[in-house]
């Protein structure tokens, strides 16, 4: 009964808190926040008398918003301003779907009025295509002005989101797709790419082509294109240059650590004696003994293999444009080689578990210089792409 007393306890705190939820976007002029609680409480059962106070929201809410809206509408006929028609075309959008939320839960009924809820729908087809098919114009010939008199690729790229809004909207309007390429390519900044080893150490040609890679750093810029074969027919605008300025090896090392290990281990059984030297007998007759411990040492030599290799170098951009430095950037990157392994003199009994587990490791051969560089190109490659997100090209008149 507790139980069942706590369950109904918690389940109406939750319920008023809904509802006070709801007339709180509702009193403060969030209507479409206030339609989405009541909906969703609605959609679980509709007649349930609890639910009454969102039907009556929801109406409420329903009727301020589209009067909201179309006050909206009409203020911005009034300006004349052709800017305006997407938030024209948007928010008769907005309209439409709010009545497509709600008609599948029809009808409502409010009970302690005893009549039906109230939404006054409205057939926008007509209005939407109007409005959809001015948009439309709109945009083309806006986007089509500013490819013909474009004074930077930021225009160009203006134009492209015209376009792609314009064939999201109105799929296959004129030749917008066509247009919409044309502005990708124009406002799109290409930049090439070279890597110069000033070191005097060997950097493997399988990193190189990693780190020139570019498909790998998964960067997805829309305006940004990195080349590091550049081609004869694309005008760059910037160049990116990896300078790898020095890489610096430790000599192969190996160092010894020496420690003795003790423990108590037991040996065997010690018979315990009664007053006379005889073995004394438990209830049973038979002998009582206890267990012997004895300490237990060996001479524990741990051994380190260890080598690293520090790589340091310069990321630069130019702006080809000028043939000035826009940015550059320090890159050093470490990685370091360390291998264990173990010997005893004595009794293995004292030895712990990692203590044995060493003594499985042997020897290994330290890894080439070039294996070094390679292992350090994995860290080399995060950098870069860290750097590369982090450039930002700005825009120069074309």
């Amino acid at each position: 009964m507790k139980k069942a007393l706590l369950l109904f306890s918690i389940l109406l705190i939750a319920g008023c808190s809904s509802v006070k939820k709801t007339q709180v976007a509702l009193n403060s002029g969030n209507y479409d926040g206030a339609i989405t609680i009541a909906l969703d409480k609605l959609r679980d059962n509709k007649t349930k008398r609890g639910n009454q106070p969102y039907v009556v929201m929801l109406e409420q809410a329903f009727k301020k918003a589209t009067d909201r809206d179309l006050q909206q509408i009409k203020y911005l006929r009034a300006g004349g301003n052709p800017a305006d028609l997407e938030e024209i075309y948007e928010t008769y959008s907005r309209i439409n779907n709010r009545q497509d939320r709600i008609r599948p839960l029809l009808p409502l009924r409010l009970q302690e009025e005893d009549r039906m809820a109230n939404f006054n729908f409205k057939d926008y087809t007509n209005v939407l295509i109007d409005a959809k098919n001015e948009l439309s114009s709109y945009l083309y010939d806006n986007a089509k002005g500013l490819l013909e008199n474009a004074r930077s690729k930021m225009d160009f790229r203006k134009a492209y989101d015209d376009l792609s809004y314009l064939t999201n909207i109105n799929a296959g309007y004129r030749d917008a797709e066509v247009l919409m390429d044309k502005a990708h390519q124009l406002g799109t900044d290409y930049v090439k790419v070279f890597m110069h080893n000033e070191s005097d150490k060997v950097i493997p040609a399988r990193l190189e082509e990693e780190l020139l890679n570019f498909n790998t750093y998964g960067l997805n810029d829309l305006w940004t294109i990195y080349h590091n074969q550049p081609l004869e027919e694309i005008n760059y605008d910037y160049e990116m240059e990896l300078a790898i300025r020095d890489i610096n090896f430790t000599p192969d090392q190996v160092s010894e650590k020496v420690v003795i290990r003790e423990k108590q281990v037991q040996d065997g059984y010690d018979y315990v004696l009664d007053g006379n030297g005889n073995v004394k007998k438990d209830s049973l007759g038979n002998d009582i003994k206890v267990e012997k411990f004895i300490t237990v040492r060996t001479r524990f030599q741990q051994f380190t293999q260890f080598k690293a290799v520090n790589v340091t170098g310069e990321v630069a951009f130019k702006d080809l444009g000028n043939q000035q430095i826009i940015n550059s950037y320090p890159l050093a990157s470490e990685f370091v080689f360390r291998h264990f392994y173990a010997q005893h003199d004595g009794d293995r009994r004292a030895l712990g578990a990692t203590d044995l587990e060493l003594l499985q490791a042997k020897v290994v051969p330290f890894p080439t210089n070039e294996e070094m560089v390679y292992n350090a190109g994995e860290d080399i490659k995060n950098r870069l792409k860290n750097i590369i997100k982090g450039q930002q090209f700005h825009d120069r008149t074309n």
